[in-house]
């Protein structure tokens, strides 16, 4: 097991123009580049997006073609750096055995009930990556690849404490946390496997990075379930994965980013409930940060003018992508999005 003991790197005072996807990759990995990316590791469609493409929900969470031609509105329409196709965070929990209400174009889609009460009622289908709701999203990534190829490709792997959630419920699953850790422990080992085995086939697609978005969120799980639970599955997961992997926690996380950031994750996506100068401090250089504009007041019903200083504090604290904190509101304003990338492209740049 390997734990990141990258130090920072002193950006030099010039650097060529760089494509998307020449841009994201060095930031992820620490390296110089001519300006800081926008990077959406979670979903940034809205309903207008779905307008503009002819595809919306349920089919393109379910369709290759339509996945993909939804996604692309990220980089076409949007102008960020990144294309990450993969909306919902239950495409793998659907081809290993759960019931999903995929729901309509202005809802997201949703596991109901659970399929598990203990651990060893796991059972994961050897050939689940070969499902139709995990062949729509190799499928979009391998097209992306090709309509896009100097643009960053995002694929996204859930975690195994969020698979805990789908297959035990999430209330089910929280208590045994105190009740019976050692079952916990179990049940992360079993789905471990699915993190890894999703991620390898997203690769073998062609994602230039993953996320791996595992809702140990700050307002449910401390510093010390962290440390207890998911730092050392963290650490090898990040040995295992053969790309770059953007770890997604929500909410004040702060209490947790030394962890993080020794796990060897090329990067972190933080919330707007982090201060990006405090977050900047304690990761230290150790990996990158993708963040941290806030959703439901900022991008749902704010304006150019606060997503632009919201922009210019993330660039002042040196984060290294830009972009929103987590999925936006499927009724986000367009322009609001837009302004991300306008905004970086000014504050952005190299010093910024």
């Amino acid at each position: 097991m390997t734990v990141s003991t990258v130090q920072p790197v002193e950006r030099p005072a010039q650097v060529r123009e760089m494509t998307p996807r020449q841009r994201v990759l060095a930031a992820l990995a620490r390296k110089p580049v001519d300006r800081r990316p926008t990077c959406n590791p979670t979903s940034i469609i809205n309903v207008e997006m779905m307008d503009l493409s002819g595809a919306s929900f349920p089919e393109a969470h379910r369709d290759a073609e339509a996945m993909a031609r939804l996604a692309e509105t990220g980089h076409t329409v949007l102008g960020y750096d990144t294309i990450m196709p993969v909306f919902s965070i239950i495409n793998e929990s659907s081809a290993i055995g759960c019931e999903v209400q995929w729901n309509e174009r202005d809802n997201w889609a949703t596991v109901r009930g659970n399929i598990c009460e203990h651990a060893e009622d796991i059972r994961i289908p050897p050939n689940f990556t070969a499902h139709p709701d995990c062949q729509s999203v190799t499928g979009a990534i391998k097209l992306l690849k090709q309509r896009h190829p100097d643009v960053a490709v995002i694929g996204k792997t859930m975690g195994p404490w969020s698979m805990g959630y789908h297959l035990f419920g999430t209330e089910n699953f929280l208590l045994r946390t105190a009740d019976d850790a050692d079952e916990i422990k179990r049940i992360l080992t079993a789905l471990k496997e699915v993190t890894v085995t999703w991620a390898q086939a997203q690769i073998d697609a062609g994602a230039d990075a993953l996320t791996l978005p595992d809702h140990a969120t700050g307002d449910l799980v401390n510093a010390e379930y962290y440390r207890e639970f998911l730092f050392d599955l963290h650490c090898e997961l990040a040995d295992r994965i053969t790309c770059p992997v953007i770890l997604h926690i929500c909410g004040a996380t702060v209490d947790r980013m030394d962890m993080i950031a020794r796990t060897g994750f090329a990067a972190f996506h933080f919330d707007s409930k982090n201060n990006p100068i405090e977050a900047m401090a304690v990761v230290a250089g150790r990996c990158a940060l993708v963040g941290n504009i806030n959703n439901p007041v900022t991008l749902f019903r704010g304006t150019t003018e606060m997503v632009r200083e919201e922009v210019r504090k993330a660039c002042a604290a040196q984060v290294d992508l830009i972009g929103a904190e987590c999925a936006v509101p499927l009724s986000s304003q367009t322009q609001l999005l837009k302004e991300i990338p306008e905004a970086t492209k000014v504050f952005g740049k190299l010093n910024g």
